[in-house]
């Protein structure tokens, strides 16, 4: 089971997680065995299990086996000249991962991110990170904003990844999500939520359907996010 793994460096736990079934995927076990956990997570915290931590600000960096289930719900919209969007990018972990996976040919990944301080917390992140190159040369972008909005300036998005319970289906992200694209988010409420994955068609037509149950963070605005909860991912 995934939530056994505790590795003693980041090497060891993606290890652990692959014996365990937690991560599938070959390509996404080595971007999260490249992007080094220990450098997005406080050094009060266990980087190297497999649970959710605490970042400061009322927000969490969610489980290693929670972004490797997303990454590889994305994985075939996160090639190569992509263009991916990561809402409520906290620390800057994930935007790293979806950086090193669609850095050739173009491609290019905007995280965003409500609180300022850990906007500029995450710079530093994915500087000192396996991903820093790719901040200095353009690929990862990372912004303070309302991120329920998405980023419109590089939309449209192959793939698009909230890091946050919505309350219902994100509409204006399925917005700047291109045809053939793929939104992963988390919707419900602080009792039942759901991770759902949304797909647009060419027609612009989008189909739906729930991958697992899971506990988010609400995805709200800025004064909520800084008021206690006490929810974690």
């Amino acid at each position: 089971m995934s939530w056994l793994s505790r590795g003693t460096s980041n090497t060891d736990l993606i290890r652990q997680m692959q014996a365990f079934g937690a991560i599938k995927s070959e390509r996404v076990a080595n971007v999260m065995r490249e992007v080094d956990r220990g450098l997005f997570v406080p050094p009060s915290e266990d980087a190297y299990q497999d649970a959710p931590q605490p970042i400061g600000f009322n927000a969490t960096i969610s489980a290693p086996h929670m972004h490797a289930h997303c990454l590889e719900l994305l994985e075939n919209h996160l090639k190569p000249g992509a263009r991916a969007l990561d809402v409520g990018s906290g620390t800057g972990y994930l935007t790293a991962c979806m950086g090193l996976m669609v850095k050739d040919e173009g491609g290019k990944v905007v995280g965003v991110e409500h609180i300022k301080e850990l906007t500029e917390k995450s710079k530093q992140n994915v500087h000192n990170s396996a991903a820093g190159p790719l901040l200095e040369q353009g690929v990862i972008e990372l912004h303070t904003g309302d991120g329920r909005k998405g980023w419109p300036p590089h939309a449209l998005y192959d793939a698009i990844h909230v890091g946050a319970a919505a309350e219902d289906t994100p509409k204006e992200l399925l917005n700047q999500l291109k045809p053939g694209g793929r939104l992963v988010c988390p919707v419900g409420n602080v009792l039942e939520q759901y991770l759902m994955v949304y797909d647009k068609a060419d027609d612009g037509s989008v189909r739906e359907h729930t991958s697992s149950g899971v506990r988010y963070v609400p995805l709200t605005n800025e004064q909520d996010q800084r008021r206690p909860r006490g929810i974690f991912r």
